[in-house]
């Protein structure tokens, strides 16, 4: 996760000012007197940390929230700053990790934090795919293979926010014909909302007026026992999954559905992160970990396939996760490094967080026998994936 073109990030006095990262140009420094909540702080996170202008477009940090659950966002990259909910002792517990200012988002060397992911999450072989018989080309910004929609995916995009209520944010974005090499002016909307039962939705919409392909999700990096608590291997997982799909050394699919039996896959029952991730298997070797897609095996529960359950072992924290799509990728922090910090002040220590993105399969147009992900004019992209927090003790 390499990003490929440096950011210049100015700050001056209390406000950050954060260059494009398109463009080497700086940026305009935003009105002192923007709005009255630039002077509040709640869990420790200063508006005035998020006020300002990129890309000539305006930036702020937005707040989703209900008794049960609270929500901070910025429109820089869609990226949930953080996400609070009770613990098994009803101590409000930060879960999603991340920074206290635009600063520390633009110039954090692990791009991807919370973020809104698009156009296609994931990897294409290459950098390269073919639709309709014409060869697109698009930026090789991984390991020679394209990462979560390249150099300037929607991580570094400023989406344009709308709250009609407190509990609900709502950001859209147009994808101009040819952005990182994609095809179509393609127009994203993507709702945040959350539930009276602790959970947070998320709700992705497009349209497109050329074919291109779309596979839309968010990347926010969790630790249920809370930010800065130390490592996720004794997470307990339950991933409902019978099959996952391999990868090469480059992290992209061979194209084989292969079963999780007998392999360090196999999360069907219960076991730690940390329980089989140094095992001697080949799979494990190329990820440095679990970074792999999981197939989902159609396990339903209120109309939705049900993905994952993960359980803070020090918090009894426990996350399900719920969706419309066929896979979801899990990411155990194999790539952290201790190079960024986050808003509590502790480090992005390695598998101190880890990722689980609702999806389609990677490298999609280049895999004929994977759903495909290519959108055309005039049909509507809809899928919906739920986040829903609760403890062990809770009572269903």
């Amino acid at each position: 996760m390499i990003q490929s073109k440096k950011l210049y990030i100015l700050l001056i006095g209390a406000l950050v000012l954060a260059a494009s990262c398109k463009e080497d140009k700086k940026v305009e420094n935003p009105d002192n007197n923007m709005t009255t909540k630039a002077e509040t702080s709640e869990h420790n996170l200063q508006a005035k940390n998020f006020n300002t202008v990129i890309d000539e477009k305006e930036v702020k940090l937005y707040w989703i929230k209900n008794d049960s659950i609270e929500v901070a966002f910025t429109n820089f990259g869609g990226r949930i700053v953080g996400l609070w909910v009770p613990d098994e002792n009803g101590e409000m517990t930060d879960v999603v990790v991340g920074m206290n200012s635009v600063f520390g988002f633009a110039n954090s060397t692990e791009p991807y934090f919370g973020a809104t992911i698009g156009r296609v999450g994931n990897r294409i072989a290459k950098g390269k795919f073919q639709l309709n018989g014409q060869e697109y080309t698009i930026p090789a910004n991984n390991n020679g293979n394209s990462l979560h929609g390249g150099n300037k995916g929607f991580q570094y995009v400023v989406w344009d926010a709308e709250q009609p209520d407190d509990k609900t944010l709502i950001l859209t974005y147009r994808s101009p014909d040819g952005e990182e090499g994609f095809p179509g002016n393609l127009d994203v909307k993507v709702t945040y909302s959350v539930t009276t039962d602790r959970a947070i939705k998320m709700e992705y919409e497009a349209t497109t007026d050329k074919s291109t392909p779309v596979n839309l999700t968010n990347h926010a990096f969790f630790n249920l026992n809370g930010e800065g608590s130390g490592t996720i291997l004794d997470h307990k997982v339950e991933i409902y999954a019978d099959k996952f799909t391999p990868v090469d050394g480059g992290l992209i699919p061979t194209g084989e559905l292969k079963d999780v039996e007998g392999t360090p896959f196999d999360f069907r029952e219960p076991h730690t992160i940390g329980e089989f991730i140094e095992a001697d298997n080949e799979q494990l070797k190329n990820g440095d970990g679990y970074d792999h897609n999981f197939v989902l095996n159609g396990t339903m529960e209120n109309g939705m396939n049900k993905a994952a359950t993960f359980i803070g072992d020090k918090s009894g924290i426990k996350m399900e996760v719920f969706t419309e799509e066929p896979g979801v990728q899990f990411y155990s922090g194999n790539f952290m490094e201790s190079k960024n910090t986050f808003k509590g002040g502790a480090k992005d220590d390695y598998r101190t967080a880890f990722a689980l993105e609702t999806q389609h399969f990677p490298d999609a147009p280049n895999q004929k026998d994977f759903p495909s992900i290519t959108l055309e004019p005039g049909e509507e992209y809809n899928t919906v994936s739920i986040y829903k927090f609760s403890t062990v003790g809770d009572k269903n």
